[in-house]
C-alpha cells in the first residue's frame, strides 16, 4: 500500500500525488472499500482508485538517481523510426510502448518519433497526425515523471536532458582525445 504524499504513475493521468486513503462506496459497488484519493500534478481533477489495485495500473515514480541514469543512457540508445502505412498497426505499436509505463520505453518512443519527424521533414513531407499525437503523449508522460523525480518543472526537462547529454558527450570526447596520447 502506498502512503499519503507518495508520487505515483497512474495509467491515464500520469503523475499523481496520494492525497488520502479512505473508505468509499461507489454507486456500482455493493460494499465500501479502501480507495486512494489521487491528485494529478498536471491536471485539475481528483481520481479515486481502489487500494487493492483493481484494473488500474499504479507504480511509484522513479528516483532522482534512476532518472539521471536513464538520461545518461540516451547517447547510447539507437531508436529507429517505426514506419507502416497501416494506421491501426502504427497506433497499436505506439500504444503498446505507452502501456508498459516504463521510462526507457518512453525515451525510445520519443527518440524514434523525433527521428521520424526529422526524416519526413528532410523529405519535405508532413509529419503524420498519429505520430504527432503519440509523440506529445510520450513526452508528456516522460517529462512529467522526470520532472517529478528530478524536482524541476516539466518545461525544464528538455533543457536538463540536453545539457546533461551534452556534458556526457564532451566528457567522452575529452577521454577519447586523452587516450590517443597514450
Amino acid at each position: 500500500m502506498y502512503e499519503i504524499g507518495s508520487l505515483l504513475i497512474h495509467e491515464n493521468a500520469g503523475i499523481c500525488k496520494v492525497k488520502n486513503i479512505s473508505m468509499h462506496r461507489l454507486s456500482r459497488e455493493k460494499e465500501s472499500q479502501l480507495y486512494y484519493t489521487l491528485q494529478p500534478l498536471y491536471q485539475q481533477c481528483i481520481i479515486y482508485t481502489p487500494v487493492n489495485g483493481g484494473k488500474v495500473f499504479l507504480r511509484p515514480i522513479i528516483s532522482k538517481e534512476e532518472a539521471e541514469r536513464l538520461i545518461d543512457m540516451i547517447p547510447s540508445i539507437q531508436a529507429e523510426p517505426y514506419n507502416t502505412k497501416a494506421t491501426s498497426q502504427l497506433s497499436g505499436y505506439y500504444e503498446s510502448l505507452l502501456k508498459t509505463h516504463k521510462c526507457m520505453d518512453l525515451i525510445k518512443l520519443t527518440m524514434s518519433l523525433h527521428a521520424k519527424k526529422q526524416e519526413v521533414e528532410d523529405q519535405n513531407r508532413k509529419f503524420g497526425a498519429i505520430d504527432e499525437k503519440f509523440m506529445k503523449r510520450a513526452e508528456e508522460l516522460l517529462f512529467g515523471e522526470l520532472a517529478a523525480a528530478l524536482g524541476i518543472t516539466k518545461d525544464e526537462v528538455p533543457e536538463y536532458i540536453a545539457s546533461r547529454v551534452d556534458a556526457l558527450v564532451e566528457d567522452e570526447a575529452e577521454n577519447d582525445d586523452g587516450e590517443d596520447d597514450l
